[in-house]
C-alpha cells in the first residue's frame, strides 16, 4: 500500500535539474544574498563561539550560529529558486 502511494509520487515528481555551473552560480548568489539579508536582520549577534582565524571588519560578531543561519537559510533559497528555474525551463 505504501509502496503503491510512493511510487505515485514519485511519478508525479517532475525531474531536477542535474549539477552544471549555472546551478552552481545560483546557489552562490543566493547564499550570497541570504548573507547580505542576515548580515542586518540577526539581531543577536556575537552570542555563540566566534569564527576561527583573523576577520575583516565586515565580519566584526559574526560567529558560527550566524554562519550556520545564513548558509542554511541560503541553500533553502538556492533550492527553491534551482527547482524554480529548472521547472521553467531556464537550467
Amino acid at each position: 500500500m505504501l509502496t503503491a502511494q510512493l511510487s505515485i509520487l514519485a511519478a508525479a515528481v517532475s525531474h531536477t535539474a542535474e549539477w552544471s555551473s549555472s546551478v552552481a552560480i545560483v546557489m552562490i548568489a543566493c547564499n550570497l544574498l541570504a548573507f547580505a539579508i542576515g548580515r542586518f536582520a540577526i539581531q543577536q549577534k556575537g552570542v555563540g563561539p566566534e569564527l576561527p582565524g583573523p576577520k575583516p571588519a565586515l565580519l566584526e560578531k559574526f560567529g558560527v550560529p550566524e554562519l550556520l543561519a545564513v548558509t542554511s537559510f541560503g541553500h533553502i533559497l538556492g533550492a527553491g529558486a534551482i527547482l524554480g528555474l529548472a521547472n521553467a525551463g531556464i537550467l
